[in-house]
């Protein structure tokens, strides 16, 4: 059973956040990746971009960092070389930088540590799902999806169990920027200039800012040094240390990432439930939980794209992209890619093998909390299989206008409880 019907006309504007509102434009990435796998697609807001669709041209491009750097930005927007600066966390270095920051945390995200926090976890989704299911019906996305990557990022953190919801709302201001019910200041209907030094060029940024500021001024007075947030501020293997800067958008792309990514994994997975019945059955059958995550997570593909910006010259499909040139990777296009994978409109939760793309694979700038992503998915799924005999949509779900950030922000539905 094929549960998503692509709804775009297979001629979608991939730059507009338009053309992804009612999901990602899947007859324009078939189209690409059969008749035009790098293509050239104008940009209204700024300089045109290459497109990547094809599965095996997105990993092969993906390992080759000194051809595509990440240093000039992964979004589709233009930014000065000031902006860059500004708003750098280390998803936009390469080579020995991005390796130097990413050595100070990689331990605190690693597959042994993360794995300590499963109890933490069944915990939290014990509470969400005891407190929610009895209501019967509920919006999904709100009630569940987001309630329990929020929780653990206060967990990680560090932060006040009580900042919490006001910090993913900032979180999602900046990286659901161009949907009007996240942010007053939608990136592409009005003037942000006077934010364009701040994370993803939204005010939400500077009030982080201020936040994190003040979170490490409380823990430095209380002698709180362990955790994330400080293993991040020790010197790296050179001798050097994170700027201010860069220590406080490392703050906002974990409040931001770290949250939305596992939600909008998690909406994904329960609006698959509603429309292929038989995921219910085999969650608790049991003995799919190795797999289960990865095809979760590759059905949602939450981030649609990374950008790259060509260091020199090369040919590809007959087509020369120049030095300077912005390369995107569409993920979303990579994960439905049938070449590379049997049936891709299809959840198949014992999927193996599953080369999806959505931690980013292939590249050193792979998802530094896949790790803990897959663990909150498994035990959220896990337990909501033990109390729960079906799930059914009630009423049409609504999609994130963004054509970066891949979810879906509302979900009603129907359960019926064991």
């Amino acid at each position: 059973m094929t549960i998503w019907n692509p709804v775009d006309d297979g001629q979608a504007d991939l730059s507009s956040h338009d053309s992804f509102a009612n999901g990602a434009p899947h007859n324009t990435f078939a189209r690409l990746r059969r008749d035009d796998p790098l293509s050239w697609t104008p940009y209204a807001q700024g300089a045109g971009f290459w497109s990547v669709t094809r599965h095996e041209d997105i990993l092969a491009l993906n390992r080759q960092t000194e051809l595509l750097s990440s240093a000039h930005g992964i979004r589709i927007e233009d930014q000065s070389p000031e902006e860059v600066i500004a708003r750098r966390t280390f998803q936009e270095t390469d080579g020995r930088d991005h390796m130097n920051a990413r050595i100070k945390v990689a331990r605190a995200f690693s597959k042994g540590v993360i794995a300590g926090f499963e109890e933490q976890i069944r915990t939290i989704c014990v509470e969400i799902l005891d407190d929610v299911l009895p209501r019967g019906t509920f919006d999904a996305t709100k009630r569940i999806a987001r309630e329990l990557p929020m929780r653990m990022l206060g967990r990680i953190l560090g932060t006040p169990e009580e900042d919490l919801p006001w910090l993913v709302e900032k979180g999602d201001a900046l990286i659901a920027n161009t949907d009007p019910d996240f942010t007053d200041h939608v990136l592409d209907k009005m003037t942000t200039d006077e934010f364009r030094l701040m994370p993803f060029n939204s005010p939400a940024g500077a009030e982080l800012y201020a936040y994190t500021k003040d979170l490490m001024a409380r823990k430095n007075a209380a002698g709180d040094t362990d955790g994330i947030l400080h293993l991040i501020l020790q010197p790296g293997p050179d001798g050097s240390v994170i700027s201010d800067t860069e220590f406080r958008n490392f703050f906002c792309l974990l409040v931001a990432a770290g949250n939305d990514t596992t939600r909008y994994s998690i909406a994904a997975g329960l609006q698959a439930m509603c429309h292929q019945p038989e995921l219910l059955r085999q969650m608790q059958q049991g003995d799919i939980w190795g797999t289960a995550p990865d095809e979760i997570i590759r059905w949602a593909t939450p981030a649609l794209y990374f950008r790259r910006t060509a260091m020199r010259d090369f040919e590809m499909h007959g087509k020369t992209v120049q030095q300077g040139d912005k390369v995107v990777y569409w993920f979303a296009s990579g994960n439905r890619d049938d070449a590379a994978f049997d049936r891709p409109f299809h959840v198949d939760l014992a999927r193996s093998p599953n080369k999806h793309l959505s931690f980013g694979q292939g590249g050193p700038h792979i998802c530094l909390g896949m790790w803990l992503a897959r663990l909150e998915v498994r035990v959220l799924f896990e337990e909501l299989a033990k109390r729960i005999t079906g799930i059914e949509a009630a009423g049409p779900h609504q999609f994130l206008r963004s054509n970066f950030v891949g979810g879906i922000k509302s979900l009603p539905v129907t359960v019926h409880l064991s």
